[in-house]
């Protein structure tokens, strides 16, 4: 029940709605949703990084409260770029299969 009411309640994209183009971030609410429902498969489709950006917002949760790394700081911006290029990758993908399916269409 409360999954519906959230499906029903996303918020939307204000890059999208002025210009009709999806943004990097489109698709996470989608796929943090499907992976609270155990569609792992599904979630993993609408946004490849959802399940890292998660993990590493929960670690800087974690680092905040408990000081979990303040010696090496390599490693957070390792993690800061492979998740970045994720998100990079997946977006230039999305966009060339919407541009190459308007191709086409057309």
């Amino acid at each position: 029940m409360f999954i519906r009411w959230l499906q029903g309640h996303l918020l939307p994209c204000p890059f999208k709605y002025v210009t009709g183009i999806d943004c990097p971030g489109c698709g996470f609410q989608r796929s943090v949703l499907a992976l609270v429902q155990g569609d792992l498969p599904k979630s993993f489709a609408l946004y490849p990084a959802a399940i890292p950006l998660l993990l590493f917002f929960a670690y800087g949760i974690a680092d905040r409260i408990f000081k979990l790394d303040t010696k090496n700081e390599m490693i957070k911006k390792t993690v800061y770029m492979v998740i970045g290029s994720m998100v990079l990758i997946s977006y230039c993908i999305k966009m060339y299969r919407i541009l190459t399916h308007h191709m086409v269409s057309a």
